[in-house]
């Protein structure tokens, strides 16, 4: 017998209210997994919520808390993969939260940060991936980067993929379409305003540059390709 594990451990930093809501949200976690918990039972507990938490987690009319759902990749499996404690608010009003797990659910940690956590945003955490055997491919690991607006997902394993790809292809990175002005120097494409600054340009993949109409700019417009990413 085997066992593989997904293991995380961090803290972030979060303001009095934020560690009241996530404490109010916990609970009502562990009262939604109660299989035998009546509808009045929810009810009666959802009205002791506050109005934060239904600005968040808006009920249905099924169940007050199906809001919490969205927090959840499996909506058939309601539970904390991890453990989380919450310290204190201090002086300056701010407290502690700690998680950490050997089956760590990083989906629904990084929800749940994104959700009840907005003053710590932009936040990201590393996880492992690990095994009690020496097996190939049972090792790894990746990173999640929370904003307020997304949150974005990578890992060693596609991390690796990307770096040998460039031993072989100069356009890994992907392309972007350039063309120069007299003035104003190079500028290139986005699909919003035409051609901008480089920070705003659309990266295209081989096959969609392959498929694109540059006879939408003038100047003939060239593809370059993107340099690989600055070594930290």
């Amino acid at each position: 017998m085997s066992n593989s594990y997904t293991k995380a451990a961090f803290c972030l930093a979060v303001t009095a209210s934020e560690a009241d809501l996530l404490r109010r949200v916990i609970a009502a976690i562990e009262i939604i997994g109660d299989a035998h918990i009546s509808i009045d039972a929810l009810e009666a507990h959802y009205a002791t919520m506050g109005a934060d938490f239904a600005a968040l987690f808006p009920r249905t009319e099924l169940s007050p808390f199906d809001g919490l759902l969205a927090l959840f990749p499996d909506e058939n499996y309601l539970a904390l993969d991890f453990d989380i404690d919450i310290g204190e608010p201090d002086a300056d009003g701010q407290a502690i939260v700690f998680l950490s797990g050997e089956q760590f659910d990083i989906e629904t940690a990084a929800n749940l940060i994104q959700r009840c956590a907005r003053s710590a945003l932009p936040f990201g955490f590393e996880w492992a991936a690990d095994h009690d055997r020496l097996r190939p491919d049972e090792f790894g690991g990746g990173y999640v980067v929370i904003t307020e607006a997304d949150i974005e997902y990578g890992s060693t394993g596609r991390m690796l993929d990307r770096a040998l790809a460039r031993t072989r292809d100069e356009g890994a990175d992907g392309f972007v379409l350039a063309t120069r002005h007299a003035e104003y120097g190079l500028s290139f494409w986005n699909d919003s305003d035409g051609f901008d600054r480089l920070a705003r340009a659309r990266i295209f993949s081989e096959a969609e540059a392959a498929n694109f109409d540059v006879s939408l700019a003038n100047d003939q417009p060239e593809w370059l390709a993107i340099p690989a990413p600055l070594l930290l």
